[in-house]
């Protein structure tokens, strides 16, 4: 952060449906914000969107807008030659303690920096929102080969500046982590509509009323500990966990040694035994009842909808 001035300063480069809402996340918690955008009617924009604010602005061109940011916020066309001109142009122009982010999410930090100088390099990394940023509290970290580690320290605590939850990704890989997800559960859904099973509108409602609720509020793993009672996840592997293996979409490894690694570092994350439970449980159903209050509060109508 400059230290002249306590507020951050973010430059957003590219106006489209990405870097406005992280525009609007910056300048909700009092940031200034410099947007930049090769568009001729960037500055129409830029009004229409922020009327009222008056540390939002149309910089006059890239140099201009990543001058004096704290973090530069990239958010171009998915195309790696361009984001290698990009990045070696604002690393030219911003300060040289600036974290430089993409918001790619499947272009990586090593690919962009391959050319760039090692200063540069250093402080290039990904910051992959889930959209809208404005609301979707997750940040993808992921430094590259060449990303200093200063640079993602730096990048996580200007992310938590903004009430994000930034995860730094240990390997760079296509996808990265939430998009892979993601595609997982969409072929099978395709899947399940295309044979028939399911519809459309019937897909999305048993989604909505089991594995999205269970998630907002307690996640995957943590949801395995408690499917295990007391036991935890080992007694779910043992009993319900053995009798599903049919139905995997993927191929986990399923070694015995890759699995008790697996359930050590699942352990090893929540705990077992009955006082460990009895927590996990009483907070699972305290967020999931505040979940499903406030989805009817704001709905005025069934959550089971």
């Amino acid at each position: 952060m400059n230290a002249e001035n306590t507020t951050p300063t973010i430059a957003i480069v590219g106006a489209g449906v990405i870097g406005l809402s992280w525009a609007r996340l910056a300048d909700a918690h009092g940031w200034t914000v410099a947007i930049t955008d090769p568009r001729p009617d960037l500055a129409e924009i830029v009004a229409a969107a922020f009327p009222d604010s008056a540390t939002v602005r149309a910089a006059a061109d890239l140099a201009d807008a990543v001058s004096d940011a704290d973090l530069v916020q990239e958010n171009g066309p998915e195309r790696l030659p361009m984001k290698q001109q990009l990045f070696a142009d604002i690393g030219a122009a911003a300060r040289g303690d600036a974290v430089l982010a993409t918001s790619s999410s499947s272009i990586t930090a090593s690919e962009i920096a391959v050319d760039l100088d090692a200063d540069v390099a250093a402080r290039v990394l990904v910051g992959h929102p889930f959209n809208p940023p404005e609301l979707m509290p997750l940040v993808e970290v992921l430094p590259g080969t060449r990303t200093a580690s200063t640079t993602t320290d730096g990048a996580v605590a200007l992310y938590r500046a903004l009430d994000r939850e930034p995860v730094v990704i240990g390997t760079e890989l296509p996808g990265f982590v939430a998009n892979r997800l993601q595609a997982a559960i969409s072929r099978e859904a395709r899947y399940l509509v295309q044979t028939g099973v399911v519809s459309p509108a019937d897909l999305d409602t048993i989604l909505r009323n089991s594995l999205g609720l269970r998630w907002a509020t307690i996640g995957l793993f943590e949801g395995n500990v408690l499917g295990g009672g007391p036991g935890g996840i080992r007694h779910l592997l043992a009993g319900v966990g053995a009798q599903t293996g049919g139905i995997e979409p993927g191929v986990p490894a399923t070694d015995p040694d890759a699995m008790e690694r697996l359930v050590d570092a699942v352990e090893a994350t929540y705990g077992t035994g009955e006082e460990v439970y009895a927590e996990l449980a009483a907070r699972r159903d305290r967020r999931t009842r505040a979940v499903l209050a406030a989805l009817a509060d704001t709905d005025g109508e069934s959550t089971t909808r």
